[in-house]
């Protein structure tokens, strides 16, 4: 059991170095490169949408939602560049996960911003 999860999340991880690449390759489609790189930000993010340590529910995020996004990302890639970036995510699988501190910024400022509009809703509703 141990085995096949490990199995799965080193695909999972594979599949999003290849949509990492996907992004930055001229061939992909516009819409395909914007919605695989709201996907790729959120694998590599460290700030999951659900956090963990909501019981059952903050795992779901990694188990259901990554997943989903995944396959829908790999299907609007063309097959041709698939592949091409399958090879280099191998060779990036070696090496290790791309530090992209741009985007992991974006996702902090996002985050600021919707405590920012919690706390001022907050504010006027006991005001």
């Amino acid at each position: 059991m141990c085995k096949k999860i490990k199995a799965w999340a080193r695909t999972l991880k594979q599949q999003i170095f290849i949509l990492y690449f996907a992004c930055k390759d001229d061939r992909t489609p516009w819409y395909a490169k914007l919605f695989a790189a709201c996907v790729v930000a959120y694998g590599f993010s460290p700030i999951d949408l659900l956090p963990d340590f909501i019981p059952i529910l903050g795992y779901l995020d990694e188990i259901i939602l990554l997943p989903l996004g995944i396959m829908f990302s790999l299907k609007m890639i063309p097959k041709k560049v698939f592949y091409d970036c399958k090879v280099k995510a191998e060779e990036m699988m070696k090496s290790g996960k791309p530090k992209n501190w741009i985007v992991g910024s974006i996702i902090v400022f996002i985050w600021g911003g919707v405590i920012i509009l919690a706390l001022m809703k907050i504010y006027s509703f006991l005001h």
